[in-house]
């Protein structure tokens, strides 16, 4: 049963159709763009957080300016001299201590890791989050660390990835990254909008107001932040690993990730979810040995 307070919230926005649906758009997307609050944590991400804490503290930890805040980047360095750098990016109410697995797979490869806090997150700074704060944010990663071997994202860390990578943002330079490895990540950004103004209960109208708000952030339309569409533009060397299970982002999505071409590797990682999936040891092994391999992937099923 729904709580009072989205009762509250679809019945205000079902209501501002009839008689102020741009500046419920511009609401709607500031609703959508708030990231958890710190005092949201559950127990179970309590635990995890206090389970890092001797991780965390072999980083190295890199505070960043970026045009909307700061951001945190997390050095984790291999005991031998790298071999390359990798930029790990988290999902949406996540954060490093998370992505602990795959960090350290990637550092006992041989890798110099950065871990990026996205803003809103972990140790970031701030209570938004948009596409475009999100790839500001890597790509000042990367002036500071990089290029990269690689680009590890979960969720919609790996939607952040894509849209890094190929240079979505025209204001800001496309991330020198040589693959990418994406887990769990959605494919279209205008799913996930129209499944929050269901969620909310947005009109015609309304729902065009807060899709307008990306383009005036962007300069792009909302439908071009389709990641089989950037893929295939940009052929970058690209693993997308997906549960058939997952019940945050369908499993639909990996195929249409993948269906951008033969630069794009499928893996069904079954019965993993969305997060189980990145504590796993045959993903950690298989997303390792993707960015180590020196022959171009072929497209698997």
């Amino acid at each position: 049963m729904a709580s009072f307070g989205l009762k509250v919230i679809r019945g205000l926005f079902g209501a501002a159709e009839h008689v102020a649906p741009s500046l419920a758009g511009r609401a709607a997307f500031d609703l959508f763009c708030r990231t958890p609050g710190r005092r949201s944590l559950t127990a179970g991400e309590r635990r995890a957080i206090l389970q890092a804490g001797p991780f965390m503290q072999e980083a190295r930890h890199h505070r960043l300016r970026t045009r909307s805040g700061c951001v945190m980047v997390h050095e984790f360095r291999p005991a031998r001299k790298p071999i390359g750098t990798v930029l790990v990016i988290h999902g949406w109410r996540s954060r490093t201590e998370y992505m602990r697995s795959l960090i350290e797979g990637f550092r006992g490869a041989g890798f110099r890791v950065m871990s990026l806090d996205l803003p809103g997150h972990g140790h970031s700074s701030g209570r938004r989050l948009n596409m475009v704060t999100a790839v500001d944010a890597a790509q000042t990663a990367g002036e500071w660390f990089g290029p990269f071997a690689a680009v590890i994202g979960h969720s919609f860390g790996g939607a952040v990835a894509v849209n890094a990578a190929v240079g979505s943002v025209p204001s800001i330079a496309p991330l020198a990254a040589e693959r990418l490895v994406l887990i769990a990540a959605p494919n279209s950004m205008s799913d996930l909008f129209e499944g929050f103004g269901r969620f909310v209960n947005l009109g015609r109208r309304t729902y065009s107001a807060m899709a307008g708000q990306v383009h005036r952030l962007s300069g792009r339309v909302l439908s071009e932040f389709t990641g089989s569409r950037q893929l295939a533009s940009v052929p970058i060397p690209a693993l997308v690993i997906h549960a058939p299970d997952d019940r945050e982002v369908p499993a639909d999505d990996a195929r249409a990730l993948a269906s951008a071409g033969d630069h794009v590797r499928l893996y069904s990682a079954d019965g993993l979810g969305h997060r189980r999936i990145l504590s796993d040891p045959s993903v950690v092994e298989l997303s390792v040995g993707f960015v180590t391999e020196r022959r171009e992937p072929a497209l698997m099923h």
